[in-house]
């Protein structure tokens, strides 16, 4: 090996190291953690109590967080979003599906509630809800019947589909972003189904914990997401 070849091979030895050091790094960036409510676990009552509030999402959320760090650690996982993730979802491992969706639904759940929740959608939402459905009535009476109809845990959602609103639902903690998803698109509002959700106020009456979920929908916040779901067209 000759003096230029040898200087050759260190280059790409260093430019190796240097790869793999901003990998490492990119990695690091997908470390997931619980976020923070913008609101007290209380602050929702009377229609989400303030224990069943605290439960989900000191317990039962930060478990599928913790369940993703550990199959993401290490991995070729763990420098991807969870939308990628989701985007090719019938190839990843089963436990990114249960807990990379569990993570990504509950934390776009949260910022769904509010205290100053409930009322009517806002100006671009409600115009294409009562294009679509053809009142907002309408609307909330076929999510309803969806969310109940949803066998065991899981969830419902409107989505953004080829520019068209649908109402569809997923099991466990699948979601329309998953290509293994039935019904594909961009999420305006999710509903959390699992009887974690609500067992602890409501029983086993998932349509009255349904029902209750108008009183505290954050409205703008669905509004926010059917404008990024427009703008990602």
């Amino acid at each position: 090996m000759n003096r230029k070849q040898f200087i050759a091979t260190l280059s790409i030895g260093f430019l190796s190291l240097k790869t793999m050091r901003l990998f490492g790094q990119a990695r690091k960036a997908h470390v997931y953690q619980l976020p923070k409510l913008p609101y007290a676990y209380n602050a929702l009552e009377p229609h989400i109590d303030a224990l069943t509030m605290e439960i989900h999402h000191s317990k039962h959320h930060q478990a599928y967080i913790n369940a993703l760090n550990k199959a993401t650690d290490g991995t070729l996982y763990a420098a991807k979003s969870l939308e990628q993730i989701f985007a090719d979802m019938k190839t990843a491992p089963v436990a990114l599906r249960n807990h990379g969706g569990g993570h990504y639904n509950h934390s776009l759940f949260w910022q769904l509630l509010s205290p100053a929740g409930g009322g009517e959608p806002k100006a671009k939402l409600k115009r294409a809800i009562t294009k679509q459905f053809g009142s907002l009535e309408a609307f909330k009476k076929q999510f309803e019947d969806a969310a109940k109809s949803r066998f065991g845990s899981g969830w419902a959602w409107l989505i953004l589909q080829n520019g068209k609103l649908l109402i569809t639902t997923t099991p466990n903690q699948d979601n329309p972003l998953m290509n293994v998803a039935e019904q594909q698109g961009k999420i305006i509002i999710g509903l959390d189904v699992w009887e974690h959700a609500y067992y602890l106020k409501h029983q086993n009456r998932r349509a009255e914990y349904i029902a209750a979920f108008w009183n505290v929908l954050n409205w703008q916040q669905a509004e926010k997401n059917y404008k990024a779901a427009l703008a990602a067209l």
